[in-house]
């Protein structure tokens, strides 16, 4: 890797060219990204795309003026003086949020660079040029504005917040509530029963415990498996996984944690079943409220269906153990 200081002025302006046709196509590739989703994000990006393509033009012209038609290949790469980032622009279905801070910080680094660069120069031709390149990647954010300001119109944005709450809900809330359900109400039947067929809480505790970790980790595996977010816009099948796999979890160890109680204490069985019922009742109705909250269900009705299915799946577990 070649130090900054040590680039010739045809390195200099060899790499600005691959650094402004890189930003070019990165752009490019987020307003892809964007289309279907933000289209009028997507816009901005475009228009973003051609001033990095004016930039590019304006560095070739000069380049060959001074030093001929061939270009040197050398890129960011190859100077100490560029971060090296992951390519996320490589990841379909990104967020606004790290799409905007992947062109902020190239623009930074751009600003960054012309700025040294303009100092290294000799050539006043090359320094006067560089020096403007400079001042126009410090106002690119305020370009970016101004372009967001003239695109994204009051109903544009109304219509990329909505679809950034549903993108929300397919990545986020979906496989969150899915994991929650299923831990909370597929798990009742194994501790109940264990429960009341041996009326021993730490004995209990061990089916719960694992019960609720068995029921995490296949959610888990199922979820991130099901569907990689390429076509769906369900974003990172890892993510999901995760969080339906820990939502899972939790909602099959929150009433198993009850039966901690310890066996000493005088009616300990009941005592922790006691607790273990409330607990259900609570994780039942966030659920509820949960569904009516994210999935327009009306609230009666969400109770009415996790309820009275959470009910007979822990009659299920009582009937098994009791018998």
């Amino acid at each position: 890797m070649k130090s900054f200081d040590d680039l010739s002025e045809r390195e200099i302006l060899a790499l600005a060219i691959a650094s402004e046709e890189d930003d070019n196509r990165v752009y490019l590739t987020f307003a892809e990204d964007l289309h279907d989703r933000y289209p009028s994000t997507s816009k901005v990006f475009e228009e973003m795309a051609l001033v990095e393509e004016s930039h590019h033009q304006m560095l070739t012209d000069l380049y060959q003026q001074r030093f001929g038609s061939h270009i040197l290949p050398i890129r960011r790469g190859d100077v100490n003086f560029f971060i090296k980032r992951p390519p996320v622009w490589l990841t379909k279905n990104l967020s606004l949020d790290t799409i905007r801070r992947e062109a902020e910080l190239r623009e930074a680094e751009a600003f960054g660079f012309y700025q040294k660069a303009a100092k290294h120069a000799q050539d006043p031709g090359v320094r006067k040029l560089l020096s403007d390149l400079a001042e126009t990647e410090q106002t690119h954010e305020e370009i970016a504005a101004n372009l967001e300001s003239t695109i994204l119109t009051p109903g544009a944005r109304a219509k990329e917040a909505k679809t950034s709450d549903q993108i929300f809900l397919l990545q986020y809330v979906q496989p969150g509530l899915v994991g929650l359900m299923d831990g909370s109400v597929s798990t009742l039947a194994p501790v109940f029963a264990a429960a009341f067929a041996t009326h021993n809480n730490w004995q209990t505790f061990l089916v719960g415990l694992a019960a609720s970790l068995g029921a995490g980790i296949s959610m888990g595996f199922a979820e991130a498996l099901s569907d990689d977010g390429s076509i769906t816009g369900r974003g990172s099948p890892v993510l999901r996984g995760a969080i339906c796999g820990l939502m899972t979890a939790l909602g099959g160890i929150g009433h198993t944690l009850p039966y901690l109680v310890p066996n000493s204490i005088p009616d300990a069985f009941w005592i922790a079943t006691a607790i273990a019922g409330v607990v259900v009742f609570c994780e039942l109705w966030i659920i509820a409220l949960v569904r009516t909250r994210y999935m327009d269900t009306p609230f009666f009705k969400a109770a009415l269906q996790i309820v009275l299915g959470g009910a007979i799946v822990l009659a299920a577990g009582i009937l098994i153990g009791a018998s």
